[in-house]
């Protein structure tokens, strides 16, 4: 009769470490990759800048735009450029597209302030920027960190002028001004949610007259007279602009032993870019291919820019015309992974987490077979049949991975793309990266699990 031990090592589960698993070449593998993934997330702290950097990226490795109505040929790599705010990037493989599309689907948006449409006014000798925030935040940690100011304005003739102010060493950055503590009796007395107002959130951007400043709204006049000289905007160019601002500070490695990465992002770009690297990975082959880069995920994947449009079932339909397949039957057979960040078991918050079902650090890449909350509402639901064919491909190749939830149940909940995407009769599950911090201006994940979500998402592709 076998043992405990043995037993439990054949009957048991065990979420293992990264560092257990790993050899030395895999590690410096991971730490080699990570730096790829720094200068991504450096560049593109919003969903503009991810496109750019994205079609650059595509481009160099032989994808040419697409629109709509182009010619389909198989092995052509292509890029569907939507607005400038997400990407669909798709291969045309050789075999027929009714045996299925892989499809890898992230988002670039990320929580932030959007400026008002009029934000700008002086009051006591400063100028501020109204703005209203994007996604779910808490609101105090945006107060008295350096901001900066990035997006598009589109002017009256048309011409779009972009924008990134705060992040060279020599430029201004942006601030939330807070309560001092010696002022703050009052304030400490509310609950953490509404010490801190929406209304309050708003950029000091100024304090020095255009002049003497005998007359009103002269610092409002000067901070015109800077943007104009800098931008070539006017107040009114503000009415037709998408101008955010987002946290000015840049990816640095946590502790001493650098295996750890600080950033503002990471959601979720800590999974788009091993969905990238795992498409440039996987070159020419018989299956087609798609990575999706969506935007508007933080506020419910809404608007045409968001994976509640019809883009997705218009690019397939397009597929399906150009190489004479049935629709229908490529959405059937077709299978999606929506690559979105996990909650990482934080220690310091165990009353939150169900520690069994809860993604922990170095860990690995986290498999979520459903999110939503309240009962699974607003969830995904992988099946059981689909759950188990990703699990045996991770194992079959090695990848370092868990099973994991958001947190307790009733403690909260969210949700991810994967809905949007599993209605069009498409086999979708949720995997992505254990998030420290998540929502925070400045988030934390592991190195090691941004290892193993590239080489998990490349297995999906390559399988």
């Amino acid at each position: 009769m076998a043992t405990a031990e043995e037993l439990k090592k054949q009957l048991g589960y065990e979420k293992k470490s990264f560092f257990e698993t790993a050899d030395d070449a895999e590690k410096e593998a991971a730490l080699r990759y990570a730096e790829g993934y720094r200068d991504f997330i450096d560049c593109a702290k919003t969903e503009r800048e991810s496109v750019d950097w994205t079609v650059k990226a595509a481009e160099r490795e032989g994808y040419r735009p697409y629109r709509w109505g182009d010619k389909l040929v198989a092995g052509g790599r292509y890029y569907l450029n939507n607005r400038g705010k997400s990407l669909y990037l798709f291969r045309v493989g050789t075999e027929s597209p009714e045996n299925g599309i892989r499809i890898i689907a992230s988002h670039i948006d990320s929580p932030r302030l959007d400026l008002k449409p009029v934000p700008l006014y002086e009051e006591s000798g400063m100028a501020f920027l109204k703005t209203h925030y994007y996604g779910g935040i808490r609101k105090y940690q945006w107060t008295a960190i350096p901001l900066a100011l990035h997006g598009a304005v589109v002017l009256r003739n048309g011409e779009t002028v972009r924008v990134r102010i705060g992040e060279s060493e020599d430029d201004p950055v942006f601030y939330i001004n807070d309560l001092l503590p010696h002022l703050a009796a009052e304030q400490d007395q509310k609950p953490l949610g509404k010490a801190i107002s929406g209304e309050s959130l708003n950029l000091l951007s100024g304090s020095a007259p255009v002049e003497k400043g005998t007359e009103s709204d002269e610092i409002k006049l000067n901070l015109l007279r800077l943007l104009n000289e800098r931008c070539g905007i006017k107040e009114d160019d503000f009415l037709s602009a998408e101008l955010c601002a987002v946290p000015a500070f840049k990816a640095r490695d946590v502790g001493l032993d650098r295996w750890l990465l600080a950033a503002y992002g990471h959601d979720d770009h800590v999974c788009a870019y091993p969905s990238l690297t795992a498409l440039f990975a996987a070159g020419d082959g018989k299956r087609s291919l798609c990575c999706i880069l969506a935007d508007k995920e933080e506020t419910g994947s809404n608007g045409n820019t968001g994976m509640q449009s019809r883009i997705l079932a218009d690019l397939i339909d397009e597929i399906a015309a150009a190489t004479g397949t049935d629709a229908n039957l490529i959405r059937a057979n077709s299978e999606c992974l929506s690559a979105d960040v996990a909650a990482a078991y934080d220690p310091n918050f165990p009353e939150v987490y169900e520690k069994k079902n809860a993604a922990l650090l170095s860990r690995g890449v986290a498999v979520c077979k459903y999110t939503g909350a309240r009962g699974k509402s607003g969830t995904n639901d992988a099946s059981a049949e689909f759950t188990a064919k990703i699990r045996s491909l991770l194992d079959r190749e090695g990848v370092n991975w868990q099973l994991a939830e958001l947190g307790k149940i009733d403690a909260g909940g969210g949700g991810t793309v994967a809905k949007f995407i599993s209605v069009h009769n498409i086999d979708t599950i949720d995997i992505g990266v254990p998030v420290l911090s998540m929502h925070a201006p400045y988030e934390v994940i592991s190195k090691a699990d941004l290892y193993s979500a590239h080489r998990a998402l490349s297995a999906f592709f390559r399988d």
